[in-house]
């Protein structure tokens, strides 16, 4: 009896520890929040090029965000920047040196240092981020949550463009940035209502297989690297979505000789996609109506010059119409944004735009500038 009851309370515990235990797995496998986020490891990959104005509060922006530094890595891919750039992330990898990463990228263009970067990402999920960007705290963790839900390879938030310095003028760049006159159909840019299935988003997030499946960013392609592969995406039968409750802040070029020649290389870059991977799919049709509308004022005003005088009225109807549209958008507006400047903006997005894609035609004429890396 003496003995029996000596081994009483070693039963006791054994039973009360079994019981734990038991009540610990069961959480495991039945805690949402355990299951969908807390293993979960995420390569943030950040191309960058003279982002002083802008790198530091990006890297900011994820490494004080919700989502644990112990399960993130952040690879910031540099094209061999001349200003400040490389100083100001080396001040913020002495907090965090476990988390933040710098990698040189000796090409210099976006695709080179997507493809590096992917390569030298250890985790199974990948953000492609923008070094033009601010992220919302609960960015990564609404994404890693998103992106484990059925049917959803690649996930990411709409954009909310802003301009650091507020004045009329980038009131306007601002307000054509984000609507669908001056972007088209652009869902990322002039938002949506619900979760929804998309052929691109910016700043997505990818489960590394989408990559190995799909195949990595095209080299040949300066711009529109991220149009093409999110095609290829597609067409292996991947699902990619937008939540446009996430916004990311994006911040726009602020002079209208910026935005042209963003958009001069944008649109160059459209027609040399067209020969470079020789399928006309490999963009969306919003891509091209720029070029559209600059070939109805230029070929119109060559054949009234050439065959008859009265072929300038279809050049004069279609820049009479483009007005119409303009001036329409900006008299409903007139309360926040400046027709003037409002006007001008739609005017040097959408020609040179069109412009770009014309010279597309003629490479020789092309997109010499210095490597930048982002397109937006």
């Amino acid at each position: 009896m003496e003995n029996a009851g000596s081994k009483t309370p070693g039963i006791i515990c054994f039973l009360i520890i079994r019981f734990l235990v038991a009540g610990f797995c069961f959480c495991l496998k039945s805690c949402k929040f355990v299951d969908k986020f807390i293993f979960v490891k995420v390569s943030v990959i950040i191309p960058c090029y003279n982002e002083e104005l802008y790198i530091s509060a990006c890297l900011e922006s994820l490494l004080k965000g919700s989502f644990p530094t112990e399960q993130l890595e952040i690879l910031v891919v540099d094209g061999g920047s001349t200003d400040k750039t490389r100083e100001f992330v080396f001040q913020l990898q002495k907090k965090h040196p476990q988390q933040l990463h710098w990698i040189e990228n000796p090409r210099k263009k976006t695709p080179f240092a997507l493809n590096l970067g992917i390569q030298k990402a250890l985790h199974p999920f990948i953000l492609i981020a923008g070094a033009h960007a601010v992220y919302p705290a609960d960015y990564l963790i609404r994404l890693t949550e998103l992106i484990q839900g059925p049917e959803i390879d690649v996930v990411g938030g709409a954009i909310e463009t802003r301009v650091k310095n507020i004045t009329p003028k980038t009131r306007a760049i601002q307000f054509v940035l984000s609507h669908r006159f001056g972007v088209g159909n652009s869902l990322f840019r002039i938002g949506a209502d619900r979760l929804i299935d998309v052929d691109t988003v910016p700043f997505g997030l990818y489960k590394k297989e989408v990559f190995e499946i799909a195949g990595h960013y095209n080299e040949k392609l300066i711009r529109n690297h991220d149009m093409e592969l999110s095609k290829r995406i597609k067409a292996a039968g991947f699902h990619i979505w937008m939540e446009p409750k996430l916004k990311v802040a994006y911040f726009a070029r602020e002079t209208f000789s910026g935005i042209a020649r963003n958009n001069f290389g944008n649109g160059f870059w459209n027609i040399r996609t067209l020969f470079i991977t020789r399928k006309f799919s490999s963009l969306g049709i919003r891509h091209y109506i720029p070029l559209v509308f600059l070939l109805s004022l230029i070929i119109p005003l060559v054949f009234s010059l050439v065959f008859d005088g009265r072929f300038m009225f279809i050049s004069l109807a279609s820049f009479v119409l483009y007005l119409f549209f303009s001036i329409g958008i900006g008299i409903k507006n007139l309360k926040s944004i400046n027709l003037y400047y409002l006007l001008q903006a739609f005017f040097v997005l959408h020609f040179s735009y069109g412009w770009g894609s014309l010279m597309g035609f003629f490479p020789e004429f092309g997109d010499k500038r210095k490597p930048e890396n982002s397109k937006l």
